[in-house]
């Protein structure tokens, strides 16, 4: 029986292991298809970019579920590949299943945003950045639990300015995507909030 909590200390950190293992495969692996298919957009001369939001264009409605994974360029990838990587790992660390949840909500929360609002064909994973950064945010401030907290501060600390990035000052920059995908995140996080812990409370009951 004393080597019972030394067992579920190693059984935790395997979980927590293989859950961290899991997440970086999948970020990775949709990571590397970003450049894939910005590599086949290049030598298409930019065939793909017709999957981008089309603004208030009902047929164009299910391109707000491939917007944001193209890119104008390797100089748009390039920028967003860095804080798509870290942001996007640090969200699904959690757990697969509620990081799934949580992009979903931000690419239909952002895509709709930018389809009643910009004025300009828009693609770019932007939209999912800036809803990784509103989902940890407001992971801390929701959930109130120290490491979501710690992770908050984190995030906010290190990409913060990326918030002046919501504002219109630059007419080739979609805020209409920065501003939605960070409003879908915040909106995942209280709609997903919660749920570690009310599992938690059902089984010690």
């Amino acid at each position: 029986m004393s080597f019972t909590p030394d067992r579920q200390r190693s059984e935790g950190l395997a979980k927590h292991g293989a859950r961290a293992l899991a997440s970086a495969v999948l970020i990775l692996t949709v990571t590397a298809a970003m450049w894939v298919l910005e590599a086949f957009d290049y030598t298409t001369n930019g065939w793909l970019d017709r999957f981008g939001i089309q603004p208030r264009d009902v047929n164009d409605l299910p391109d707000i579920f491939t917007a944001p994974f193209m890119h104008a360029g390797f100089g748009h990838l390039t920028a967003n590949t860095v804080p798509f990587l870290i942001l996007g790992f640090a969200a699904a660390a959690r757990g697969i299943a509620r990081f799934l949840a949580a992009s979903l909500i931000i690419i239909v929360v952002g895509g709709l945003g930018v389809w009643f609002l910009s004025s300009a064909n828009t693609l770019g994973s932007s939209i999912l950045i800036f809803g990784f950064f509103g989902y940890l945010v407001g992971r801390g401030i929701f959930e109130r639990r120290l490491p979501d907290i710690a992770i908050a501060v984190a995030v906010v600390a290190v990409y913060g300015t990326m918030l002046l990035g919501v504002l219109p000052s630059d007419p080739t920059i979609s805020w209409q995507g920065h501003l939605f995908g960070l409003l879908g995140g915040l909106l995942a996080s209280w709609f997903l909030r919660g749920g570690t812990t009310a599992t938690s409370r059902k089984m010690s009951n």
